[in-house]
């Protein structure tokens, strides 16, 4: 029998549906006993109910005050997607209320909100945190991370991580949130995106040590929904070069989080260079794995293997078929209900969610680029 466990969602938009139909397609999992069961909604825009009450079963309560679905007892966990500067302040509320909580990243619109929310975590160690990233439970992330903890590489010559969006290179497309600095935060495109690309380099201990950034505003006017043309204050690309001193090795590490990249409709990539062995992978081809294993004077030769549907918890689909981004999804969120029902010790898989900590290991990187952008910028102007 799956130990249930009672979800409430706050924020109700695009990835609060994609929860709902993960849940609503547990039984797609086969080796896992515990099981998410979405019992309340809420957000302030009550026109987003209708989904969810025809779609979710389960759903017996809805409200536009968050502080009513924290009031709930029969909620244990609550997944919170919201604009960045709310972060602070709901997710200390769910914490302090003694939820445990999935949330967005980057866990706070800067460094100052990211250690607030730290330190309410600390102060309630009984409840479970962890932070959204997805994407390393693609069939190829999966294999990678299984390789790092199993395989020798040898010394790592470099590595290279990233994720890609081309849909703003529209002038066209109108703004929202993620464009306007007092929403999204001065970090613009790095917060948004930066854990999807940071996840596996910080889970292995790759923290850069000194970081330099190349910060990009493209497309500095978009229409509001009125038509008129209003400024776009965030970042829209950024490329974030590191150097990783460990104790018997040094390499660079570059991350890339980039909303105008001609031609990536929604690209996640990594990259890890080793003297034995090197393994690369993008979700621009989900199939396939490129690794090279190296012999002292053998050849060297990449192989491209094809990956099929092999997901770090077993379910009902053949190997030989696709996995696609709801998997992902599913995935990730079985990672979560499986370390909460279990503790990591006895997860069926080794690797799980982003930790608060390995988030505020992303914004000391995130407030670095930005100073280093600084520092750049007043020097080319002569400051």
């Amino acid at each position: 029998m799956a130990t249930e466990i009672r979800f409430g969602l706050i924020g109700l938009g695009l990835m609060g549906r994609e929860f709902a139909s993960a849940a609503a397609r547990w039984s797609h999992l086969t080796n896992i006993d515990a099981r998410p069961v979405i019992v309340a909604a809420c957000d302030t825009n009550e026109s987003t109910f209708g989904w969810f009450k025809q779609n979710v079963q389960t759903l017996g309560f809805t409200t536009t005050d968050y502080h009513a679905l924290l009031d709930r007892q029969d909620v244990q966990a609550i997944y919170c997607a919201v604009p960045h500067h709310l972060h602070a302040q709901f997710y200390t509320d769910i914490v302090q209320a003694g939820k445990h909580l999935l949330g967005e990243k980057p866990f706070g619109i800067d460094l100052h909100a990211n250690r607030t929310i730290l330190s309410v975590i600390e102060k309630n160690p009984n409840v479970f945190v962890r932070c959204s990233s997805e994407f390393p439970f693609f069939p190829g992330g999966v294999a990678v991370i299984r390789a790092l903890l199993e395989k020798d590489f040898g010394k790592i010559i470099e590595v290279e991580s990233g994720i890609l969006h081309s849909s703003d290179l529209n002038p066209k497309k109108a703004i929202n949130w993620k464009r306007m600095i007092e929403y999204n935060g001065e970090y613009g495109c790095m917060g948004d995106l930066g854990l999807h690309a940071l996840h596996i380099p910080l889970r292995f201990g790759w923290f850069p040590s000194r970081v330099q950034a190349q910060l990009s505003k493209i497309v500095r006017e978009r229409p509001n929904a009125h038509g008129d043309l209003v400024p776009c204050t965030t970042w829209d690309n950024a490329t974030i070069f590191g150097e990783v001193d460990l104790k018997d090795q040094q390499f660079p590490i570059t991350f890339h989080t980039k909303r105008i990249a001609p031609g990536e409709t929604n690209t996640w990539f990594i990259r890890v260079i080793g003297t034995r062995r090197s393994m690369e992978y993008s979700t621009k081809y989900p199939k396939t794995l490129k690794v090279m294993e190296y012999a002292e004077g053998g050849p060297q030769a990449w192989q491209h293997i094809d990956l099929g549907y092999e997901s770090a918890y077993a379910t009902i689909t053949g190997r030989i078929f696709e996995f696609g981004f709801t998997d992902s999804i599913l995935q990730m969120w079985g990672a979560f209900c499986d370390e909460l029902a279990n503790g990591r010790e006895r997860m069926k898989q080794p690797f799980y969610c982003a930790t608060p900590q390995e988030a505020h290991q992303s914004h000391l990187i995130f407030t670095q680029a930005l100073e280093s952008h600084s520092v750049r910028d007043r020097k080319s102007h002569g400051d």
